[in-house]
């Protein structure tokens, strides 16, 4: 058996109440359908091919943005405004 890294994580109410259903169902722990959703979940970014063209399109923009320079007139806001309160 593969070693087993301890996580701790907080999840919304719903979905405890799902996993805890899904538990009962299936007979698997808690445990074992987070450790299976990771795996199915992250198995889809694997199989995906990176859009290389896209990455360049996007660097491209990123130095053309960097080339402009600072916005005139600065900005109007603070960072703290881009938080919900």
């Amino acid at each position: 058996m593969a070693t087993k890294v301890r996580k701790q994580i907080y999840i919304e109410s719903h979905q405890d109440t799902v996993l805890k259903q899904l538990s009962r169902e299936t007979g698997a722990s808690a445990a074992e359908i987070i450790r299976q959703a990771i795996d199915q979940h992250t198995q889809r970014f694997r199989t995906r091919g990176r859009n290389l063209k896209a990455w360049q399109e996007e660097r491209a923009f990123i130095a053309y943005l960097i080339e402009q320079g600072p916005v005139p007139g600065g900005r109007t806001w603070q960072r703290d405004d881009l938080y919900e309160r």
